[in-house]
């Protein structure tokens, strides 16, 4: 009789049993939430400017994509590691590496990257990836480097650096690596004279997201894009505005055709967009990156003559 409101002991028993499991199916769904929250694919851009000279708004090319607590990067421009650390993500939860293209914007820091890894905690494996001779220029970094990386390992007890680090030549477009997180595909695409230069692009549970590395429009880049969440995509304003970048250059007479033959337009990035149809396309690699004349409308309004999605201006650490 001690149990008010229950008919028989039998039925207070299995009442109290079936709040018992309510309330602990509750507390399991909290940490269950987090841990779906902690597994979810971010896309963070550390840096949006193309081009190698450093600038006092935007950092050079580079991205940062997150399942959990792996860190996968594409793109080493000067300056990454302080991107990286700017965006609140260990140096040491780096994984992989991946170049797509050996231009000075995007690989500049590939080395300091892995070295700077190390000074940060890195004590597991990480991989690189990417167009050949990235091994060759992997083992010339550590020769460079041999003094302070002998005497760090001795006078501080590091752990050696040089076993960690596992560099692999991309040679084709086609299926680069895969683990538990994401599946990682290459597509070789047109950048004169820097041959092969890749996109890759990365499939995780919950979205898919296409990085294009450098590139003239590419029938390749829409193929591997296709229905993919997002596609960052480099993008150049126009002839005028490439005018006014090369101006300030005096020591490169031929940029301004360079940059002109071998990179795509905002509105062309928003028609590869649309035949790739794609969700989100997020302009980046900026040509030129610090133009007041350019606005954000007007990178927007170039791209969406073409695509009717979700347009992004990238701005450096933004997360997507």
């Amino acid at each position: 009789m001690g149990y008010v409101g229950c008919v028989t002991d039998l039925a207070c028993r299995m009442m109290n049993r079936r709040k018992f499991l309510q309330r602990a199916a509750l507390l399991l769904a909290v940490p269950r939430r987090a841990r779906q929250e902690q597994q979810r694919t971010r896309l963070i851009l550390l840096g949006t400017a193309g081009g190698p000279r450093p600038r006092t708004n935007r950092a050079a090319p580079a991205q940062a994509i997150v399942v959990g607590d792996t860190v996968y990067v594409i793109d080493c421009g000067n300056g990454v590691a302080r991107q990286l650390v700017l965006a609140n993500l260990p140096l040491r939860a780096v994984r992989h590496i991946f170049i797509t293209h050996h231009h000075s914007d995007h690989n500049a820091d590939y080395g300091n990257l892995i070295l700077l890894a190390w000074a940060a905690g890195l004590h597991t494996r990480l991989d690189s990836w990417g167009p050949p001779p990235l091994t060759h220029m992997t083992n010339v970094f550590f020769d460079m480097n041999a003094t302070d990386i002998r005497a760090r390992t001795t006078d501080e007890r590091r752990v050696p650096l040089r076993p960690l680090i596992h560099a692999h030549d991309v040679q084709r477009s086609g299926p680069v690596m895969h683990d538990d997180n994401v599946r990682v595909t290459a597509a070789v695409v047109h950048h004169p004279p820097i041959v092969p230069s890749f996109a890759y692009r990365f499939d995780a549970a919950d979205r898919s997201i296409v990085i294009s590395g450098d590139t003239t429009p590419s029938d390749s880049l829409v193929r591997l894009a296709k229905r993919a969440d997002v596609l960052v995509h480099e993008a150049l304003y126009d002839a005028a505005a490439v005018d006014r970048l090369v101006a300030s250059v005096p020591n490169a007479s031929d940029l301004r055709r360079s940059i002109l033959s071998h990179h795509t337009t905002a509105e062309e990035a928003g028609r590869i967009a649309a035949e790739a149809q794609v969700g989100t396309l997020v302009l980046s690699h900026l040509v030129p990156a610090e133009d007041p004349l350019v606005t954000d409308a007007m990178w927007t309004d170039a791209a969406r003559k073409h695509f009717g999605g979700r347009i992004v201006v990238g701005k450096d650490l933004m997360e997507l």
